[in-house]
């Protein structure tokens, strides 16, 4: 495998939420369960993962009465995520050229 290759950022959901993550900066857990189309449980299960590898971090606060739950790449996480990217771009070589 590349340099940069990472087994937990590469599991499909989990690429997807660090994708998502890296372009929002910050994202609510509801807002990141329907943006990706997974239930609550799938997120939760994936986003554990994550933090547990120290990519994530979750932020709780109460916003109209009720807990809400944010999500973050933390700076390693940043860093796993982008250079899982670079090492799959390795992998599948450049893109072709402009067709003649």
């Amino acid at each position: 495998m590349p340099a940069g290759f990472d087994a937990t950022v590469h599991a499909p959901n989990r690429l997807r939420i660090c994708a998502l993550l890296d372009a929002a900066g910050e994202a609510e857990f509801g807002l990141v369960q329907k943006q990706l189309g997974l239930s609550a449980s799938v997120l939760s299960k994936h986003a554990t993962v994550l933090m547990d590898a120290g990519y994530v971090e979750q932020r709780k606060a109460v916003r109209e009465t009720r807990q809400r739950v944010w999500l973050r790449l933390t700076r390693a996480g940043r860093d796993a995520y982008r250079g899982h990217l670079a090492a799959l771009r390795e992998i599948v070589g450049p893109p072709p050229g402009p067709a003649s």
